[in-house]
């Protein structure tokens, strides 16, 4: 049964999520479209995303913050590499200092999404934590910032005989703060951003940790405070000293990833060079901390003032590269034969990745993967009409471009309000050829070659990993570029399918009446 909303104003736009993108979505939409009504859905019951997610031992930044931060927002804290409920501070204190707080449904988990070409509009449907009921929601354009993994279950692998052990496994996406570690013998199973930040901070008050990589990854030393930054404060205008450092912290980050793909051999060779120079004379660089591939083809470990070398120099961590054989009830026996004594072991394994939050999503009826869509500037899907994702760099900050997104946004609502427009949707010529999303051979990527979007061979349908580029196209290019289309419904599904297999059905000429948005509870 359902009951009219007694608020049923139009909803311009629903943000799908309150972490770092979302929360800084709603602020580009208070100063750019002031007169928008917009609100937002977060599944759990706080703001923060990632940053309230992850609470395991060291969680950090693996970006610095003058760029993982706002825009408009300048980062106040001494680190540069900030601390997860520094992070969380700052999205809250954003979300405040904007009356953004009182606009967030918390609670709220997004079901499915379902566009209405005859109404112009999205009706989504909700669950609320609390009781399970449902909640419907119509809106004008949907706003996924519900980042790129599931928060319900990481990458777990399973091993064999791991029921044998007696002591805790825990993984880092889902730790329980009760675990007491102190003097006990850990091991950290993986080699990753979330491994090479566990070992140093559990080595503080544990007997011993044990970092166990089935193969090396590329761990770079950076100061955990930036000196540069700090300097510019005491001379600059705050926004100014931000913006200096914001800007020098992009075009270093650039060229350190141009020379990297133009010369990897000699950059591979210096980060070799600089792991070595950061632990005892002798150490087998080779075996634990030279890896397979050529530098970011992954994405890069940063450990702020090397603390993890620091851990292994003195003793209370130690690296052991091999592959599992099968759990005992002390510990871990490896192929190799070697037993790792352990109480505590965490399975820092990765994630998985998932798009839009998991939304099951239909156009006029039909199931939209984001799959089976193109993706258009690295934020729209071909054929699905006025819905936004945000999607970060995986070179860089990831707010580098959810800001130029929320920016994007904000440009395409004025635009569409200047020519009484209703509908945009980007729709992909037939002769654009697929390639896949990310250029990454990371596990979690390969894993999810089924679950995200594709990209084109040419713009605007490549996804580019350069900030000037993307700054270009995103904040100076223009709206109505021919391949955004407006105030044109999708294909019907069969002209959907033609399209996939290369014929181009598109008719531009129709058009759809507005309509207002309103609200249903169930």
């Amino acid at each position: 049964m359902t009951a009219s909303s007694p608020d049923d104003a139009v909803l311009d736009v629903l943000i799908v999520g309150a972490g770092l993108s979302g929360i800084g979505a709603a602020r580009q939409l208070q100063m750019r479209c002031p007169g928008k009504r917009y609100a937002i859905l977060e599944a759990r019951e706080a703001m923060g995303g990632t940053w309230d997610l992850f609470r395991y031992p060291g969680i950090r930044s693996d970006s610095d913050m003058y760029t993982l931060g706002y825009r408009f927002k300048p980062w106040r804290g001494a680190k540069a590499i900030a601390d997860g409920p520094s992070i969380r501070a700052y999205i809250r204190e954003t979300a405040e200092e904007a009356g953004i707080t009182s606009h967030i449904r918390f609670g709220h988990r997004v079901i499915s999404a379902a566009w209405d070409s005859a109404a112009a509009c999205w009706t989504v449907e909700a669950e609320r934590s609390a009781d399970r009921s449902r909640l419907r929601l119509r809106t004008r354009l949907l706003y996924v910032c519900a980042g790129y993994y599931s928060y319900a279950e990481g990458h777990r692998p399973e091993f064999a005989g791991e029921a044998q052990f007696r002591g805790s496994m825990v993984h880092p996406q889902f730790w329980d703060e009760s675990l007491d570690y102190a003097g006990k013998r850990v091991v950290v199973i993986g080699s990753g951003a979330t491994a090479v930040t566990l070992v140093p901070a559990m080595a503080k008050s544990a007997a011993h940790v044990t970092m166990l990589q089935r193969s090396p990854t590329y761990i770079v030393t950076r100061p955990g405070e930036d000196a540069i930054a700090h300097k510019l404060r005491r001379v600059l205008p705050e926004r100014l000293a931000y913006a200096a450092t914001r800007w020098k912290n992009v075009l270093l980050g650039m060229m350190f990833f141009q020379l990297a793909r133009r010369r990897p051999d000699r950059v591979r060779q210096r980060l070799i060079g600089m792991a070595a120079a950061q632990l005892a004379p002798g150490y087998d660089v080779g075996t634990h901390f030279t890896p397979r591939y050529r530098p970011w083809d992954q994405r890069l470990c940063l450990v702020p003032d090397g603390d993890l070398f620091r851990a292994i120099r003195d003793g209370r961590a130690s690296v052991v590269t091999d592959t599992i054989d099968r759990f005992t009830e002390n510990g871990i026996v490896l192929a190799s034969g070697k037993t790792l004594a352990a109480d505590v072991v965490v399975v820092a394994t990765g994630l998985k990745l998932n798009m839009l939050g998991d939304i099951a999503l239909t156009v006029d009826g039909q199931p939209r993967r984001p799959a089976e869509c193109l993706a258009y500037k690295g934020m729209m899907l071909s054929d699905v009409p006025n819905l936004v994702l945000a999607f970060g760099y995986t070179n860089a900050s990831w707010t580098l471009k959810a800001d130029l997104t929320a920016e994007y946004v904000c440009r395409l609502l004025r635009h569409m309000d200047r020519h009484a427009h209703r509908i945009a949707v980007p729709r992909a010529p037939a002769d654009v050829e697929p390639t896949p999303f990310l250029d990454f051979t990371s596990g979690y990527v390969q894993r999810a070659a089924t679950v995200l979007p594709r990209q084109g061979h040419r713009k605007p349908w490549r996804v580019h990993q350069n900030y000037l580029k993307d700054l270009l196209a995103i904040r100076h290019g223009r709206i109505a570029d021919g391949v955004l289309q407006f105030d044109v419904p999708p294909p019907s599904p069969l002209a959907h399918r033609a399209h996939r297999d290369g014929q181009d059905t598109t008719d531009n000429n129709n058009t759809v009446p507005a309509v207002a948005a309103s609200e249903v509870q169930s």
